[in-house]
């Protein structure tokens, strides 16, 4: 399971717990993170040792990377290539598979070698989805996640889309201590910082107000959103109240993100791009949007037929 830097942890324990009551094997992991990267080789490794009925001394053994799209999976085949390579000291030009952050951008099968003795190679593919997906809440969820064009839904959608998730989760709760005096202060005096800033260059300092990405203007992205959840007085279970804070939120995003008042009605278009970027970056939280279904599991089944 990949991008757990962007799950929600406490999920991906019981989703974990989940595969292994069904004898799946599973393994989270970030396929950025080299560390990660090489224990999860390392737990490849193990899994083909142990198969039966292979001369691991001549053997090769080829593997297929399988999913969705925008899962990562070029991404995963790369980094095991390249730690691969370095773990077994051969010389020779690595290989790239095409990373993007738009989906269905892998075109061919590639393959890659991971390892030696015995020789592992793992074939990156084009991603497959079903050919139709009727359920609107889960062409959603693959959206917001990027596994689908933002085309099909549009951003707007998807940002308020996000908003719903964010105002029902605890994730908001994180942030409560941006929502200070003293952090109101730190951040106008930012403001008057580089205002004043003696740099001649003022395309630079335009460019500081305009990435999104910066550490201060996410401090307050997030500090906005926690005051307007945490100070509304609707019922967030209510679809009309929660609409109006939606509305609230994305008025106020317009502020956090310096968007200039002439933008006009483009703003909420620019605010949308700006959040679905923070959300999928990592920026706003840990988010699993798949909650593991509340069913028993067979151990708790059998243990209350045994009572029964």
């Amino acid at each position: 399971m990949n991008k757990m830097d962007l799950a929600n942890r406490s999920q991906l324990k019981d989703w974990i717990k989940y595969f292994e009551h069904r004898n799946c094997i599973s393994y989270g992991l970030n396929s950025h993170n080299k560390e990660n990267v090489k224990k999860f080789l390392n737990f490849l490794q193990a899994q083909i040792k142990g198969l039966k009925n292979i001369d691991h001394s001549c053997s090769t053994i080829t593997m297929m990377m399988v999913g969705i799209p925008n899962v990562g999976k070029s991404a995963l085949a790369n980094s095991l290539h390249q730690v691969g390579r370095i773990s077994a000291a051969e010389k020779g030009k690595l290989k790239h598979a095409k990373v993007s952050p738009h989906p269905g951008e892998t075109k061919d099968i590639i393959s890659m070698k991971i390892a030696s003795h015995p020789n592992i190679y793992v074939m990156d593919t084009p991603s497959i989805l079903p050919p139709q997906i009727l359920d609107t809440e889960v062409c959603c969820k693959l959206a917001l996640t990027g596994a689908i064009s933002d085309c099909l839904i549009s951003e707007k959608e998807l940002a308020q889309y996000f908003l719903a998730i964010l105002n029902f989760s605890d994730e908001y709760k994180k942030w409560e201590k941006l929502s200070t005096l003293e952090n109101d202060r730190s951040c106008i005096d930012h403001k008057e910082e580089c205002s004043s800033s003696r740099q001649p260059d003022m395309k630079r300092e335009r460019q500081n107000f305009t990435d999104h990405t910066q550490d201060f203007i996410v401090h307050n992205v997030r500090r906005m959103l926690f005051e307007k959840i945490s100070y509304f007085d609707g019922d967030v279970q209510n679809e009309v109240d929660l609409q109006k804070l939606i509305e609230l939120q994305l008025t106020a995003l317009r502020e956090a993100f310096h968007l200039p008042l002439e933008l006009g009605d483009d703003a909420r278009s620019k605010v949308a791009t700006k959040l679905l970027n923070l959300y999928r970056t990592g920026r706003l939280g840990h988010y699993t949007l798949d909650p593991l279904a509340m069913e028993l599991t067979d151990t708790e089944i059998t243990q209350k037929e045994r009572a029964g």
